[in-house]
């Protein structure tokens, strides 16, 4: 049995930030880099991540389903890709179990057609922080912005970061969505128990037009290799991505990949009686991207809506 407890969007202090620069500090970073040979792919750029030790769990050729979907798309090339780093993830997950969040991380690969470039977007490391509520100088999180920007230049040696202007509201706050679970297993197995969860949770967001590009064990893909084996029960997260939402958004914001697939994490430490859940607040993207048309912010929201409704509707 479980008992709903808690939802909130949080809007905490989050992490200690670096001082002030002249230019706006934004959370998201663009790579970009000239293309007119065609020789930058996003197989190119799925290489080079990997070889620089950030794996990529998928690389999805979003104009495929644009074009049987919507009959159009907006750029020659437009990829998700998802990737992260086993070793830094454990390590954050360690002291910041909200971490899953951002597990994995994510970018958007798009050909700029008239500029002849090819154009990564990722979150930076005032990105990563905002978002999680982790402080900015964390020598893992700089480990692993670091090991973003290595990555990046690997894969476009002669590229260079752009200059991005956007206001980024709320820049000390995080604004994710968490849920608390009271869970009475009565001696039933929580490994169980989460499994049929999820059977539900998959269940209820597929006919609403969800997709699930990745799925990760992390107790098994990660803590148990490590030795890392007694402080959770389950510790999951799921990538999830919704045509209607990322077509519409892409449009006038490419770089929106840095925050999609979202990734939803769910967790049980073995000590507790209670199950963690969460996600990234849609208001991130908003707030970072200076998104203002409602064709993009609309169906952000619903989707946010929809997802929590799911929650608590199994959770009830």
């Amino acid at each position: 049995m479980a008992a709903f407890v808690a939802l909130s969007i949080v809007g905490c202090n989050a992490s200690e930030t670096a001082p002030a620069k002249p230019e706006k500090i934004q959370n998201v970073q663009v790579f970009s880099a000239a293309n007119a040979e065609g020789t930058i792919t996003a197989k190119t750029v799925e290489a080079a991540f990997d070889a620089t030790g950030l794996t990529i769990a998928g690389n999805n050729d979003m104009n495929k389903p644009f074009s049987l979907r919507f009959k159009k798309t907006h750029y020659s090339v437009y990829n998700l890709a998802m990737f992260s780093n086993a070793q830094l993830t454990l390590k954050l997950i360690k002291k910041y179990p909200n971490f899953g969040a951002l597990t994995p991380l994510t970018m958007s690969i798009w050909s700029d057609d008239k500029a002849k470039t090819m154009n990564v977007s990722t979150l930076n490391i005032h990105g990563m922080a905002r978002a999680t509520g982790i402080p900015v100088n964390d020598p893992d999180l700089i480990a692993y912005a670091e090991l973003v920007h290595k990555a990046l230049k690997k894969a476009m040696p002669n590229g260079e970061f752009k200059k991005l202007d956007y206001t980024v509201k709320f820049p000390n706050k995080t604004l994710a969505t968490d849920f608390v679970v009271e869970l009475d297993l009565d001696g039933n197995d929580p490994v169980s128990y989460v499994e049929d969860f999820e059977a539900e949770f998959e269940a209820e967001l597929e006919p609403l037009g969800f997709l699930l590009p990745n799925y990760s064990n992390l107790q098994e893909e990660i803590f148990d290799d490590a030795g890392y084996t007694d402080v959770y029960d389950f510790y999951h997260t799921y990538s999830i991505c919704k045509f209607d939402v990322i077509f519409p958004v892409s449009k006038l914001h490419p770089e929106a990949g840095a925050w999609a697939p979202c990734s939803f994490y769910i967790y049980k430490k073995s000590d507790q009686d209670t199950m963690h859940m969460g996600f990234l607040s849609v208001e991130n993207w908003i707030t970072t991207l200076d998104i203002e048309d409602d064709e993009s912010i609309k169906p952000l929201r619903e989707a946010q809506k929809m997802i929590e409704d799911i929650v608590h509707n199994i959770t009830e």
